[in-house]
């Protein structure tokens, strides 16, 4: 007999989330101390990861009231080579490994032919935004690199490998129940990876539909080994979020962020250099209290994990 076919319930084998630790340092700064500019930023930054974890919050509890069998790891840090990845969820369920990024947006949604999104207010104001489709095609990439490094045997890595594409699916989920997707324009292949939170148990159904023909017994062992071996391989990160503003609110001084001319002419010339923790590619950026140049990741305070600690990086 399958072992979904005994587990009835979803399985959270990871639950917390380093988000809420992160938000309770960054609650504990007193402001007063802070410049004007750095106090905004700490709001702004405070606001951010609430909405962050309302979201996911959110997300929660679709998949704690789904009813379905399945092992849910949530907030999943994994390195291999050198590169840092942060996943929002990994559900195992018996169609597949939905890996997961949540957005909890202030706004609508557009998706133009091109895959573009870009973002509107209230006020009608649009931004694109970096596409969370290629943020998670690299977690997907180093997922499939992690697992079939050599750490489980060349017989199960090469089976791994051929079925990883049945196996792991991208999933976008828009956790802001306000939030509307346009997307009468996009492709199919995007469409399908995009959807509402409240539409997420029904995507899952439907998956399953579709590709339980595909799975037997010994897949479902395959999923719930998958999740153990993932789980086993996350790592716990010790960062003080709060260090900076709690430096500057006593008046320690910083070490200095600095980027040199050759950095800058390099950056003139498309040479571009990447997040170590999140892979999105840096941009050169101003710190607006004292004008100085530096390098810094595009998902600051929103999705990077690391954004405190890399927000930023010395070139010379």
């Amino acid at each position: 007999m399958s072992i979904f076919n005994k587990l009835q319930e979803p399985v959270f084998l990871r639950e917390s989330s380093n988000a809420k630790r992160q938000l309770e340092q960054l609650k504990a700064v007193d402001c007063s101390g802070l410049s004007k500019e750095l106090a905004a930023e700490l709001e702004l930054n405070i606001k951010s990861l609430e909405l962050g974890i309302k979201g996911e919050e959110n997300i929660i509890f679709e998949l704690k009231h789904s009813h379905m069998p399945m092992y849910v790891l949530h907030d999943l840090h994994l390195e291999h080579a050198g590169l840092l990845v942060q996943i929002d969820f990994l559900v195992f369920t018996q169609a597949c490994t939905f890996v997961i990024e949540c957005k909890n947006l202030s706004g609508n949604i557009e998706i133009n032919t091109k895959g573009d999104f870009i973002l509107s207010n209230s006020y009608g104001k649009e931004q694109g935004i970096y596409s969370p489709l290629t943020q998670n095609q690299r977690k997907l990439d180093l997922i499939k690199y992690f697992c079939t490094s050599g750490r489980r045997g060349i017989v199960w890595e090469t089976g791994f490998r051929w079925l990883f594409k049945y196996f792991f699916s991208s999933l976008i989920v828009l956790a802001n129940d306000g939030t509307i997707i346009n997307d009468k324009y996009a492709k199919k292949g995007i469409k399908s990876k995009v959807i509402r939170r409240d539409a997420l148990i029904a995507h899952i159904r439907k998956v399953k539909k579709h590709t339980s023909f595909l799975f037997t017994d010994y897949s479902g062992k395959i999923m719930k080994s998958n999740a153990e071996f993932l789980l086993d391989s996350h790592i716990e990160r010790e960062i003080d979020y709060a260090a900076k503003y709690r430096a500057e609110s006593i008046g320690v001084s910083q070490q200095p962020f600095t980027i040199s001319t050759e950095a800058v002419v390099n950056q003139e010339l498309s040479v571009s250099y990447t997040c170590p923790e999140c892979n999105a590619v840096m941009t050169i950026k101003t710190r607006k209290r004292d004008g100085v140049k530096f390098w810094g990741c595009p998902n600051y305070y929103v999705k990077c994990s690391g954004s405190v600690t890399h927000d930023y990086v010395n070139m010379d």
